[in-house]
């Protein structure tokens, strides 16, 4: 039996694609998800307009990464680390396609 965790993230960058095919964006999953396939480091796992993107399915968020009406995304920082923006993937897709 194969590894479910294995076969909902391979699901996860399947689905990520197939939508940004749809919003007319040249998209590529890397096979084993492994970024190396397509001359990138190992942990990309889907390439969308050249964005470099790693795919993350869990069953349950972190309460303070929730996108809650009226805010478009959410700025978190981890103490000295880099400062991160959660956006909402139709969001992310719509800005890519305009050119951003």
């Amino acid at each position: 039996m194969a590894n479910k965790n294995m076969e909902r993230a391979k699901r996860l960058e399947r689905e990520l694609v197939n939508e940004a095919r749809k919003h007319g964006l040249c998209a590529e999953r890397a096979r084993g998800s492994d970024g190396r396939a397509l001359g990138k480091c190992k942990e990309v796992d889907v390439l969308i307009q050249g964005m470099r993107l790693q795919a993350k399915m869990r069953k349950k968020l972190a309460a303070f990464l929730r996108l809650d009406d009226g805010v478009d995304g959410v700025v978190f920082r981890q103490d000295r680390g880099p400062t991160l923006v959660l956006l909402r993937w139709n969001d992310l897709l719509d800005k890519l396609k305009d050119g951003w």
